[in-house]
């Protein structure tokens, strides 16, 4: 029977999995550490809900709402309460709600009238041709303005990515911008004459979709999708090499050894870097994947009396540019969003900090990630006394920054794929950073390589 080996049990392995599995695809998963889900982290106590990655799912591909339907998780999905929609970004000091609609940008108290004129002219600012790759932060400062990228575009960056805009590579990390520019010439064009594109895939702008999480948290769904798998998931298994054989490939764990027609490699970069591939005798090194930045990150989780916090924190949170001076790169207000994530008359809120930023924040102890943490929100959301709720993780090796240069990195993945038939790369580090991405990326995985048994 054709079989397949799934390196890595987080989002995308699991989707991945379950897909080939329903095919009638045997596949046997190997997860290096005790549990599944990868950054996908829930935990309840005291009353508290709390998420330590990813808060919510972005639904931006008909392929993920198939998923839910498919895993039979339609009845405990939530949607994020239609009030908390408004975003806050900080400047001046406090934080300032967004525009809803398009004409609000030209009141808001965000930008100046020089950011605002930016924003009329860009229509008519030439695109590059040239085809240099931009960092995100160049191309903001080339097709607008720096007050743009400061007060705006930094903040976005840090809430995606934890990342700098001035190294984010604009082609890898933020492809429909470029696609914008490259098709229509410009941002607020591409906006305006793509949405009839947009609305023929089935995809939907991530600014414009639909946000949801389920009644226990995001962890319902890699524990849906794990429970589907029975003996065929191997927790704190960690592959140390693949080996071609005439027929597929032979996985080598510390437990043994085991045949497989086929393998899916979706670990992270840094994991493959370390992973010994063998090809026709001789060894594919992978080291390269070693350079690819993993900065730190700590999620921090508060959980307040209501009348502790002077500010209404009804919205999806705020985001913060460094340029305002605050530790913190941004604050979601977990409990505005979704039912049951806090007792009655109490709140949360969950911060993140680290990232490219402030890398040496990420690793903070616990102690001090709590009081960073509490210092800045007692200014920007007006907190009084201590949080009656705490609870933090530290990522050290949280998000793949796509920095300038990463396509190197791809077109290594592509190539070893060539030279070495039947053996998949997948996840955050290839095809996108975000939870929809890497499950848009398992589902692809998993379409691609059943097609050929």
């Amino acid at each position: 029977m054709k079989s397949v080996a799934i390196i890595g049990a987080g989002i995308t392995g699991l989707t991945a999995a379950f897909y080939l599995k329903r095919q009638g695809v045997p596949v046997t998963v190997y997860e290096a550490s005790g549990r599944v889900g990868g950054v996908i982290q829930t935990v309840r106590k005291d009353g508290f809900l709390a998420e330590f990655g990813p808060n919510t799912i972005l639904e931006t591909s008909p392929k993920i709402k198939q998923l839910v339907i498919d895993a039979g998780l339609e009845s405990r999905k939530l949607a994020t309460d239609p009030q908390a929609e408004a975003r806050f970004v900080v400047r001046y000091g406090r934080p300032i709600e967004m525009p809803g609609k398009p004409l609000g940008f030209f009141t808001t108290k965000l930008f100046t009238a020089r950011a605002k004129l930016a924003v009329l002219r860009e229509p008519f600012i030439k695109p590059r041709r040239d085809g240099a790759e931009e960092s995100i932060g160049q191309f903001v400062v080339r097709r607008f303005n720096q007050e743009f990228l400061d007060h705006a575009i930094d903040a976005l960056v840090a809430g995606i990515y934890a990342g700098d805009p001035n190294k984010l590579s604009l082609p890898h990390a933020f492809p429909k911008l470029k696609a914008l520019e490259d098709n229509y010439g410009s941002m607020i064009k591409g906006q305006i004459f793509g949405a009839r594109d947009r609305k023929k895939s089935g995809e939907v702008a991530k600014d414009r979709a639909a946000k949801f999480s389920f009644d226990e948290g995001l962890q319902v769904l890699p524990d849906t999708l794990a429970a589907q798998l029975g003996d065929a998931l191997k927790l704190n298994t960690s592959v140390t090499k693949l080996a071609q054989t005439a027929s597929g490939w032979r996985v080598t764990t510390a437990n043994g050894e085991a045949e497989f027609d086929k393998v899916i490699y979706c670990g992270t970069a840094y994991q493959l870097a370390e992973l010994g591939i063998e090809v026709a005798q001789q060894h594919r090194p992978t080291e390269a994947f070693a350079e690819i930045s993993y900065p730190p990150v700590g999620a921090v989780v508060l959980g307040f009396r209501r009348e502790d916090v002077a500010h209404p924190s009804q919205g999806f949170g705020m985001l913060i540019p460094k340029i305002e001076g605050f530790k913190i790169l941004g604050t979601i207000f977990s409990s505005a969003l979704f039912p049951n994530r806090a007792p009655a008359g109490h709140i949360t809120l969950t911060s993140y900090i680290g990232g490219a930023r402030y890398p040496e924040l990420g690793l903070l102890p616990e102690k001090d990630l709590i009081e960073t943490t509490l210092a800045d929100l007692r200014v920007l959301l007006g907190v009084k006394g201590q949080p009656v709720f705490t609870h933090t993780k530290t990522w050290p090796q949280a998000i793949p920054q796509y920095n300038v240069g990463y396509g190197k990195y791809r077109d290594l993945l592509t190539e070893i794929e060539r030279t070495s038939p039947n053996l998949f790369f997948a996840g955050h580090y290839r095809d996108g950073v975000s939870l929809g991405d890497s499950i848009v990326s398992g589902v692809n995985i998993a379409e691609r390589v059943a097609k050929l048994f």
